[in-house]
């Protein structure tokens, strides 16, 4: 099975990490992925809304491969009268995964102010056991605290703050014997895949089996992201994270190929010939479903209107939408899985 270079892998993947990018807030990591398309010598298309399309050559039945720039994350709801924040989350990023992370909030004149995500009444000893038996909800008993020396909302306001205001959860990147953990692997870990993919083809001088675009979505995470794509697209495949979980084949050191989500099954053909491109890589792939909260961009296509066929696959993560964690092996199997896919 062909690798890629992990140690540029592990690399891209910090850089992309280092750039805040929760959904919306979408100009920086857009602006980085258009200089590193055109640094690697690709066309580079991009969206009005947010989004950046490589071209890699080739002919015949255009194929999309998407991953996206995204992130969950948190924006302010309402400054309170103690000078914390009242937040709601960007994304499916549930209160309780949030609780105790360090927080990065950008204002609109482009200040950076740090802090962090708490209960309103954070300091066990003070605080009645019966407090914490109510689980933490950003609507009742969780803030966003800043590093800061505010006590009213007006001081709070003095520093530029404002409803509306973008904040991203620090990431904890770590990489040990192997496994990746942080925040985002979902999605950035899969950009960082189509990098090295793209840097692959480029430098090696890989014969594409067809006309390839990767596209790099920015608004995956609620719903919309490839919802336009080029006229002449005939397939579009996702590369997103696959769960792990109790009833899951997934594991994080193999590539899982989509069968179905909470939306559709995805293209019984095309995974046919995902199968097949596995198997001819020696490839370690699972089949799996992901019910009942997952979606990828694919269906979005779909249900835009696009007459296409989708797919979807991706390296094994636990803890999803949390402080994830996957395996380079899992990385490993997903880039060779796709470059065997569309190379002759």
């Amino acid at each position: 099975m062909k690798k890629m270079n992990e140690k540029a892998f592990l690399k891209e993947f910090r850089d992309l990490l280092a750039i805040d990018s929760t959904t919306g807030q979408f100009r920086e990591i857009h602006n980085y992925m258009v200089k590193k398309i055109k640094d690697l010598g690709y066309e580079c298309i991009e969206t009005r809304k947010g989004g950046v399309l490589a071209c890699l050559g080739g002919e015949g039945e255009p194929l999309v491969i998407t991953a996206h720039l995204d992130d969950i994350g948190l924006m302010v709801r309402h400054i309170n009268k103690d000078g914390t924040l009242m937040v709601c989350k960007v994304g499916g990023l549930h209160a309780e995964s949030a609780l105790g992370e360090n927080i990065r909030l950008h204002t609109r004149d482009g200040k950076i102010i740090t802090g962090a995500v708490q209960r309103d009444r954070a300091s066990v000893h003070v605080t009645p056991d019966k407090y914490f038996e109510i689980a933490p909800n950003y609507e009742d008993n969780v803030v966003v605290v800043l590093d800061e020396d505010v006590r009213t909302d007006k001081e709070t306001e003095a520093l530029g703050v404002q409803v509306g205001d973008m904040i991203a959860l620090e990431p904890r990147y770590m990489y040990s014997n192997g496994y990746i953990k942080s925040r985002f692997i979902d999605d950035k870990a899969q950009v960082a895949i189509l990098i090295e993919i793209m840097k692959a083809v480029k430098e090696e001088g890989l014969k594409l089996n067809r006309k390839v675009y990767m596209y790099f979505a920015a608004y995956e995470e609620i719903g919309h992201g490839t919802s336009w794509i080029p006229k002449d697209v005939v397939d579009v495949l996702g590369v997103d994270i696959a769960c792990v979980g109790p009833e899951q084949t997934t594991d994080e050191r193999k590539v899982s190929i989509f069968c179905k989500d909470s939306r559709f099954p995805y293209h019984y053909e095309f995974n046919d010939e995902l199968i097949e491109a596995a198997k001819k890589a020696g490839v370690d792939y699972v089949l799996d479903i992901f019910t009942p909260h997952y979606g990828s961009d694919g269906d979005t296509s779909i249900v835009a209107g696009h007459d296409i066929r989708h797919a979807c696959v991706g390296p094994g993560t636990r803890a999803t939408h949390g402080y994830e964690r996957s395996h380079i092996d899992g990385m490993n199997n997903t880039y060779a899985l796709i470059l065997s896919y569309i190379t002759e």
